[in-house]
Formats: structure tokens, sequence, C-alpha cells
């Protein structure tokens, strides 16, 4: 499931997910016996790959982090782990049934 947060940010350019619609996905995650496990956002201007701010702001280890990057017109989907600032890849499966 997918759960819509707001940016917090005022900024096209940065994001930071809003808290109160965080912890509102929790809830509804954990009512549901469901766990968060990651986040994702677009890279507008850039390749779909974590930025420093993205690094800096990794909020769970376990989590996966997705970028879809928009800079080339088609879209660019990438995802990582975040862990002690190293970030890693790891493979992105679409099941299109």
């Amino acid at each position: 499931m997918v759960y819509p947060c707001a940016n917090s940010e005022a900024s096209a350019r940065t994001y930071t997910v809003d808290s109160r619609d965080l912890i509102k996905a929790m809830r509804d995650a954990e009512s549901r016996g469901d766990q968060l496990v990651g986040v994702f956002h677009s890279h507008t201007h850039t390749d779909a790959y974590p930025s420093p701010t993205d690094v800096e702001q990794a909020m769970e280890p376990g989590w996966i982090y997705v970028i879809v990057s928009l800079r080339d017109g088609d879209p660019v989907l990438r995802a990582y782990r975040i862990r002690d600032g190293q970030v890693a890849e790891v493979p992105v499966v679409l099941d299109r049934r």
C-alpha cells in the first residue's frame, strides 16, 4: 500500500516527509498488520540517486528509498538502502499483473 505524504518543505528541490502524515501512515499500516518499508520521491532535475540531503535525512536504516528521476523526460526508477551514510542500490522488479 502507498501512503501519500506531504512535503513539509516549501521547496521543489528538497523534501521532508510531513511528520503528521508519516505518523498517520504508520498507525494505519500497523492497524492492518503491515509495516512501512520505505519512502519514495522524485528528482526532477537530477539522476535517480540519493542526494547528500537524502542521505543525511534517511530515517530508517532498514527502509528502501525509491527515487524516480524525471530529468530526461522518461522516468527512471531506482531503489536504495541508506545505512550509516552508505548508499547501496537494490534491484527493482516490477510485476505487471
